[in-house]
């Protein structure tokens, strides 16, 4: 463990961590560099010291990990630029808006680029400190880690099933906000082009430019997606088979609600309701 400083290191609620070393006292070459996250990283991201001591040990390491924000420190001594890297799905766009150079991808539990790994929030360093195990011992040791921890050894689906639904800007134009309301109130009406494009008044062609363009979706990807997440929010608040689920959510039929859930959650519909359903239902 070490810090800027060593010593007592205060985190939140009170909670003091101990740092047995400075980071400047710490001389390489070092196994696995671990930089963590927490509510102040967005305040240190200007600390020069910090940054460069932990640009240093990277560059003597055989491998570098961050847990949840602590992905926009190692951004920030430009030891992301050029890989392909994840953080808390909440942090993701922040992050890719403020290194450009960094392929941020919201998703993953972790993401493995080279010797470069990251990781999303808090406890997703449990499964990033699992995949360290078993490419170091194998997966026999780290299956009996997971055991002993009482958690999955790979983590079913991805950040997506825990995050609140992705919502694009609202467009410019009042009919098109208006027609994006009735989308999302309506999922399982007629939402095809024409319909669309007719409660719009406008021909099927120019209505699929100007929503692709407003939206930043074609009305088809944006109609998928918003009846995903209506069949979301049936599965956490009702008891319905999946097949009303399916009907319910525009989708049709429980086949395609599980084709259509698992490509945008990366989870089956059973499982997702097996973890979020309300007790109230």
């Amino acid at each position: 463990m070490a810090a800027v400083r060593a010593g007592g290191v205060p985190a939140g609620k009170g909670i003091t961590t101990m740092a047995g070393l400075a980071l400047h006292d710490v001389t390489g070459p070092i196994d696995t560099l671990v930089v963590v996250g927490g509510l102040s990283v967005p305040k240190r991201l200007g600390d020069q010291q910090l940054v460069g001591e932990i640009r240093r040990l990277a560059g003597t390491a055989r491998r570098v990990s961050s847990v949840c924000n602590g992905a926009f420190l190692l951004a920030e001594a430009g030891l992301l630029d050029g890989r392909r890297a994840t953080t808390h799905w909440l942090a993701a766009p922040e992050l890719g808006t403020r290194y450009p150079a960094v392929d941020v991808d919201a998703d993953p539990i972790y993401v493995r680029d080279g010797n470069v790994w990251t990781s999303a929030g808090v406890t997703a360093g449990i499964d990033l400190a699992l995949a360290h195990v078993a490419e170091d011992h194998g997966h026999d040791v780290a299956r009996e880690v997971a055991r002993g921890l009482v958690v999955y050894l790979h983590r079913p689906g991805g950040q997506s099933q825990f995050s609140t639904p992705m919502r694009s800007a609202p467009p410019r134009s009042e009919p098109l906000r208006e027609l994006q309301t009735y989308i999302d109130a309506n999922p399982a009406g007629d939402l095809s082009v024409p319909a669309l494009a007719r409660r719009a008044g406008m021909s099927d062609r120019h209505f699929s430019r100007v929503f692709t363009k407003q939206i930043g979706l074609p009305p088809g990807r944006y109609v998928e997606r918003s009846r995903a997440d209506a069949a979301r929010r049936l599965l956490e608040d009702t008891g319905h088979p999946l097949d009303r689920v399916a009907r319910e959510s525009g989708l049709g039929a429980a086949e395609t609600l599980y084709r259509v859930f698992r490509r945008h959650w990366r989870v089956a519909p059973g499982d997702y309701r097996r973890r979020f359903r309300s007790k109230q239902t």
